[in-house]
């Protein structure tokens, strides 16, 4: 007995059908109207004419804040260029895997996947469209904030070649992402490292070459051939795509839209947490009693081992910065190098481990998980205290030793500095991670003479970890004892832990009734 596989449609009734699909989505609605589309246009009109405009007319006037006059562009052009296409090409597969340019609404893709028509019918039309208005998007940002920032487009000398440069960037970050979401983790790795490999030899024959003469040419070249390079596999890897990967990160990122637009912005990004998995047996010792605090934080971070491996990485180096800007120079400790490395131990922090959203669902499920007090913060905040303490601390040990012996005096300082801003940190991160829903009394207008600020309370909620620790490191600079910053960090942080406990609603419970009763 044989069997006939359906012969697949021209590729013109295909697009027909596909645009069909597509148009009769769109219009579920009914058609846009005119005050539909007039009020889009005049928000464009008002940021325009407010800020645009003046913006502009600010940097024609004035010189730029950096200045590349003094850079040999043509010797230096290749290795920098060369270093900015491998972080553009791994940004970009990065954020593939998690949303790639095929995520559509799961209604509409799961039309589309119930027809006869081969995923590359449907999918590749989305591809190229969205790939267009990313690279469009991404040149369009790079040149505008070159041009606001530097003088690159103000000589005849460097505008041609730093315009074919942002163009083949672009045109690699589009085509990157695309990669990402198409291909396997394997085919990821492999073209991360070729990229890596590629980019190291460029770069090294490059900046050796006599007066540089081929930076120019090579700064320019390079992206244009990676983005020709990985572009067509990309592509004709639409056909053999998993679908039913693709439903769920659809159904997933439908789900975070929503959460974005109804003021929840952490919730969609715990969408994007990755799933412990194995080492379960290892929580429980062979009498089947559970491990001791730090036994179980350290294994629950290696169920999630890519967020283990960000954080082992963030937490040192954040420490590392943090101790190099406490430090300081003869002026003084140097506040962005303190800001810096404080924004990445707080990253860190929240990487090192999954006990936090333990925490959080322990305090407000209660009449789930009981209604006791007992040793629940030291069994989910023994580990994270640790491991953030220990990550900071060797980060910073690494830089004393370079810079050892300091200033008589100013290593207690430095001590002390470093360990209030980690209490801060912990404070913030803390605060964070009780958060629950957007509180309604936030969207109440606050009109004043600049109009309404609500927006920027929402946005100050949303953000409030980033929030807490730049404004406790600016106040802790601004302090001129390092024993009263260190006081200072320790109060902000009692109040993010107060905060945080109202947030779940253990303050309205009875808290220090429990706690009495233990």
């Amino acid at each position: 007995m044989t069997t006939t596989r359906p012969v697949a449609p021209p590729a013109s009734e295909a697009r027909a059908r596909v645009q069909a699909v597509r148009q009769g989505y769109a219009r579920r609605g009914g058609r846009a109207t005119v005050r539909g589309r007039a009020y889009p246009a005049y928000l464009v009109a008002l940021f325009t004419v407010f800020y645009l405009v003046p913006v502009v007319h600010a940097r024609s006037t004035s010189p730029a804040p950096l200045s590349v006059s003094s850079v040999n562009l043509s010797a230096g052009a290749a290795p920098l260029v060369c270093g900015l296409a491998v972080a553009v090409c791994w940004g970009g597969q990065l954020v593939g895997r998690f949303w790639g340019p095929l995520v559509v609404q799961p209604f509409l893709l799961h039309v589309l996947m119930s027809t006869d028509l081969s995923p590359a019918h449907y999918l590749g039309t989305i591809a190229r469209r969205r790939l267009a208005y990313a690279g469009t998007v991404t040149l369009l940002a790079v040149c505008s904030a070159a041009y606001l920032a530097t003088d690159l487009f103000d000589r005849p000398g460097t505008a041609l070649p730093g315009l074919a440069v942002t163009a083949g960037t672009s045109a690699v970050a589009a085509v990157a992402w695309l990669w990402g979401q198409v291909r396997a983790v394997r085919d990821n790795l492999l073209l991360a490292g070729a990229v890596g490999a590629s980019a190291l030899v460029v770069a090294a024959v490059g900046g050796t070459a006599p007066d540089g003469r081929y930076g120019h040419w090579l700064a320019a070249l390079v992206p244009a051939l990676l983005a020709a390079a990985v572009g067509p596999p990309a592509f004709r890897a639409l056909p053999s795509i998993d679908l039913a990967r693709l439903a769920r990160e659809s159904a997933r990122a439908s789900q975070a839209r929503a959460y974005a637009w109804t003021g929840t912005l952490h919730h969609a990004l715990d969408l994007y947490r990755p799933e412990p998995r194995g080492f379960t047996s290892a929580l429980i010792r062979t009498d089947g009693s559970l491990r001791g605090y730090l036994a179980q934080g350290a294994v629950r971070a290696l169920r999630t081992p890519g967020r283990a491996a960000a954080a082992a990485v963030l937490l040192p180096v954040g420490g590392a910065s943090l101790t190099h800007g406490v430090a300081g120079s003869g002026g003084g400790p140097e506040w962005w190098w303190w800001a810096a490395g404080s924004v990445g131990v707080y990253l860190g922090s929240g990487w090192v481990g999954e006990t936090w959203r333990g925490l959080r669902d322990e305090l407000t499920m209660a009449p789930l998980f009981g209604e006791r007090w007992g040793g629940l913060p030291a069994r989910a905040l023994a580990w994270p205290v640790v491991a953030v303490t220990a990550g900071t601390f060797l980060g910073g040990a690494l830089v004393a030793l370079f810079r050892w012996p300091l200033p008589a005096g100013r290593a207690g300082n430095t001590v002390l500095l470093v360990a209030g801003s980690v209490v801060l940190v912990l404070g913030a991160r803390f605060l964070r991670e009780m958060k629950l829903h957007l509180p309604l009394e936030l969207l109440l207008p606050v009109i004043t003479p600049f109009g309404d600020l609500s927006g920027l309370r929402v946005v100050a909620w949303q953000f409030d970890g980033f929030v807490v620790v730049l404004t406790g490191v600016a106040l802790m600079n601004a302090v001129p004892s390092a024993t009263g910053a260190a006081v200072l960090a320790l109060c902000l942080a009692a109040g993010c832990v107060g905060a945080g406990l109202r947030r779940t609603g253990w303050a309205h419970r009875g808290l220090f009734s429990r706690l009495r009763r233990g």
